[in-house]
């Protein structure tokens, strides 16, 4: 008898609870990366560009600690230097999408008001963002091969509230 949920819907119900996390702590993120650089940008005379990136910065690592720690938690976890080192090549590939939009309408076209900064740093962050959950799940926090995910308790897998069947039933699918 196949499991409730099983199959497409499954997949598709995985991939919402995904986004939503993915969503929760990029939203946070954000408002860290706005936050930085709003408060750089007003304190300092510090170029936008700049300011831009410093507030990235800030935010990459507070992203790394959500995303490991609470949206990617269930995944790989052996490999951690190599999961770093692909975290921030990818996101540094994001901060170049993210501020080469920004770069182009400050310098390339001249607006340079805060607004305007600001529309076009949270236009980049948008971009960048579907880069980033694109790579992020595929070659950072990769999902464990389908041995070890069987191996671990039910609830590691699918939350404290999930129900839990026998070894043999998981495995006679």
């Amino acid at each position: 008898m196949s499991e409730p949920g099983g199959g497409l819907r499954g997949q598709v119900r995985q991939l919402a609870r995904e986004v939503a996390k993915f969503g929760a702590v990029g939203g946070a993120g954000v408002f860290v990366n706005l936050g930085v650089f709003n408060l750089v940008r007003s304190t300092t005379d510090i170029p936008v560009v700049r300011a831009s990136i410093i507030g990235t910065l800030v935010a990459i690592c507070f992203n790394y600690v959500g995303f490991r720690y609470f949206t990617y938690r269930d995944r790989d976890k052996s490999g951690r230097t190599r999961e770093l080192a692909l975290f921030l090549a990818f996101s540094g590939a994001g901060l170049v999408i993210e501020h080469g939009i920004l770069y182009a309408a400050t310098y390339g076209i001249g607006w340079n008001t805060p607004l305007q900064n600001n529309v076009f740093k949270i236009l980049g962050i948008a971009i960048a963002t579907l880069f980033r959950f694109w790579s992020y799940r595929t070659w950072v926090f990769r999902a464990l091969p389908a041995r070890r995910a069987e191996s671990l308790p039910e609830r590691g897998r699918a939350g404290a509230g999930a129900r839990q069947e026998p070894v043999r039933d998981r495995v006679a699918r």
